[in-house]
Formats: structure tokens, C-alpha cells, sequence
């Protein structure tokens, strides 16, 4: 029977954010941002196992608390998410028909709900798919003087999130074949290896946390929920 694995790649180091430590471990509501992404995997009752993927050389990892059962940790992350994700197939040793869902350690408002409808959309899917939110606002190209080139027809496009599912065996496969440099997230690796990921609409709260700035909507979304 196959397996629901999350894997979790966290060997960045957070370069955009400027903070003095990776961001997955600045302080959110008095825990490592990291530890709300993992304990929402960890809530999923179909995921027997979430795996966090770190750098071999990471110095803050063992400095927090994390107590959450399902969770392991592996020391094998690489210089790309790519290869973080490559890595840690390989280290988790899961089966090819498992499925296994790739989320960044930043989105740390992910629902419950939202992974649960995406195992329930994918479940029978033949290739996988990803969460993601078809585009909202009007679309601008720009030119290499900031202006206005074009405005792009947003009737299609979708903004790519996380959790991504795909079986271990068909994204090892499509990691392996693909040029490291040219994949941007495990969807990207899959289209190249000439399959059609499927969408499954998301939800606005999961963005991916990039900027300072972004830690007070974070903060407000993680309050709300709790109250």
C-alpha cells in the first residue's frame, strides 16, 4: 500500500531575507518559523512521516525543540532546492508508488485542509499535481527600463504553491533526467520529463514567507487561527 511522506527541503540560507539566521528558524509566535510548517504536515492524519532536509554544515537545528512525532531529519541538503530534494529521496528511502508531497519550510500558513484536498484530488492521479491559485490581478511585462511592455492575458496562468505530489519513483526519475539549473520546483522537473502535473486550487494564506515584511501577515494569519 502506498505511503504519504512529506519532505520538507530547508538547506537555504535565506539570502533575500538579510536576517542573522536562515529564515526557517527566525521566531514566529515564540517557535522557529519552520516548526508551523512542519507541525501542519505532522496534523495530516494520511502522512505517516515528515522529513525535513538540512544542510550537513546547519548550526541551528539542534538549538530548538520540535516535538513532533512524526518528524526525522536529514542531513544530506545540497546547494539547490533541486538537489535537496534529490538528496533526500534517495536518504528517505521511500517506495516508488509512495507519494510524497515537497513543501517549502517557508509557507508556514498551510492549511490542514488545503493538503487534505490535494491527497483527496491526487489520490488516483496518474501523474500528481500541486497546490496553486489562478492569477487574480492584471499581468504586466516589463522592459529593461521598468516600463510597460505588454499586458499579459491572465486567463490560464496559475501561481505554483506547496505541498507538490508526485510518486517518489516519477519525480527521482524526472530530478535525475532534469538540468539542475532549469528546475524551479518538482512540477517544472515533472513537465520536462513530459508529463502534466495537475492544479488544485490552493489557498491565498500559504504564501511563501521571502521578505521581513512578511512575518507580521504571517504572525496575524497563525493569530487568527488560533483564536
Amino acid at each position: 500500500m502506498s505511503r504519504y511522506l512529506a519532505l520538507v527541503p530547508a538547506a537555504g540560507s535565506g539570502s533575500r531575507f538579510g536576517g542573522p539566521s536562515p529564515k526557517q528558524y527566525l521566531q514566529l509566535n515564540n517557535r522557529p518559523l519552520m516548526w508551523h510548517t512542519l507541525q501542519v504536515l505532522s496534523q495530516v492524519a494520511a502522512i505517516s512521516r515528515v522529513v525535513v532536509v538540512i544542510s550537513p554544515g546547519d548550526e541551528w537545528f539542534d538549538d530548538f525543540e520540535w516535538d513532533l512525532p512524526k518528524l526525522s531529519v536529514l542531513r544530506v541538503g545540497g546547494a539547490s532546492r533541486a538537489e535537496s530534494v534529490r538528496n533526500g529521496l534517495q536518504a528517505m528511502e521511500a517506495g516508488e508508488q509512495d507519494w510524497v508531497l515537497v513543501h517549502d519550510a517557508a509557507r508556514c500558513c498551510l492549511s490542514v485542509a488545503a493538503v487534505e484536498r490535494l491527497i483527496a484530488t491526487l489520490a488516483d492521479d496518474a501523474v500528481g499535481g500541486l497546490l496553486a491559485l489562478p492569477v487574480p490581478d492584471t499581468v504586466k511585462r516589463a522592459d529593461g527600463e521598468g516600463r510597460i511592455s505588454a499586458t499579459v492575458p491572465r486567463q490560464g496562468l496559475w501561481l505554483a504553491q506547496t505541498p507538490q505530489m508526485f510518486r517518489a519513483g516519477l519525480l527521482a526519475e524526472a530530478l535525475a533526467a532534469a538540468t539542475v539549473a532549469d528546475i524551479t520546483d518538482e512540477a517544472s522537473a515533472v513537465e520536462q520529463y513530459g508529463h502534466k502535473p495537475r492544479l488544485v486550487e490552493g489557498d491565498a494564506q500559504n504564501f511563501k514567507v521571502t521578505y521581513p515584511r512578511d512575518l507580521a501577515l504571517a504572525r496575524a494569519i497563525l493569530a487568527a487561527r488560533k483564536e
